[in-house]
């Protein structure tokens, strides 16, 4: 059974073990998770890979970013704290 549905991505998102972990270390709790994926920018690496994130208020370990596979559903590889948007050119 999916962690949730986006109503964003209509799609299942399910959270892998590496996330749940991730999750755990930064003090990212499932709402929060949730509210970034809905909520937050999106950058897309290709694809099927992507990056959501946010800052969130009252957190001084911004940005919370999700690190995803979009499929039929939405793979949430890992959580990160701290995160830096890289520029590409």
């Amino acid at each position: 059974m999916a962690d949730f549905f986006s109503k964003r991505f209509g799609k299942n998102v399910w959270i892998t073990r590496h996330a749940r972990e991730s999750m755990l270390r930064r003090n990212v709790d499932a709402d929060t998770l949730e509210r970034v994926i809905e909520e937050g920018e999106i950058k897309r690496r290709d694809e099927v890979s992507l990056w959501v994130f946010m800052s969130m208020q009252g957190r001084a370990d911004n940005l919370i970013c999700a690190a995803m596979v979009e499929q039929t559903a939405m793979i949430v590889k890992t959580v990160m704290i701290n995160w830096e948007l890289e520029d590409e050119t």
